[in-house]
């Protein structure tokens, strides 16, 4: 949470490892000076509990849902039906079906595939030369860089020491 309240990002991409949780959401929103945009599940946490996750955190404030790479055009659409902010899709591998998860009304991709990302990243932008996609930049200069380069419109990193 002291992260979370002192640094100098532009938003908190809120997502871990866990099954999503509505302290663990409404903490982080608590002590975010900047948009939140929320972990929903999509993996092993899917369906209702991820629509109902999404109306939580669009109700606490969160700025838009995040869903895992496994997440279902199903899922999707049980999410865009009880919320209005936006819903991204994280890219896990380059073999994801994102035309199922445009058509299914994603809003946003979020790619996270490793040291893929930029060849990802530049691909779909070959595919989508207008569609949002946040890419995982860090840990050096010349990463960020390259995603950027690649097409990406907004960059994660993961806090420094």
């Amino acid at each position: 949470m002291a992260i979370i309240a002192n640094h100098n990002a532009d938003a908190i991409l809120a997502v871990y490892p866990f099954t999503p949780n509505p302290a663990i959401l409404k903490s982080i929103m608590m002590v975010a000076s900047v948009p939140i945009l929320a972990s929903v599940g999509g993996g092993l946490t899917r369906g209702t509990r991820s629509a109902n996750m999404s109306l939580f955190s669009e109700s606490e404030g969160a700025f838009a849902v995040v869903v895992n790479g496994p997440t279902t055009v199903k899922t999707i659409g049980k999410i865009n039906s009880m919320v209005d902010v936006p819903i991204i899709y994280t890219v896990v591998s380059e073999n994801s079906d994102i035309d199922a998860r445009i058509k299914a009304e994603v809003d946003i991709l979020n790619v996270s595939c490793g040291t893929e990302i930029p060849r990802v990243v530049a691909k779909i932008r070959e595919q989508y030369p207008d569609f949002p996609i946040i890419a995982t930049g860090g840990p050096t200069p010349e990463s960020i860089e390259a995603v950027i380069a690649a097409g990406a419109n907004a960059v994660t990193y993961p806090p420094t020491k």
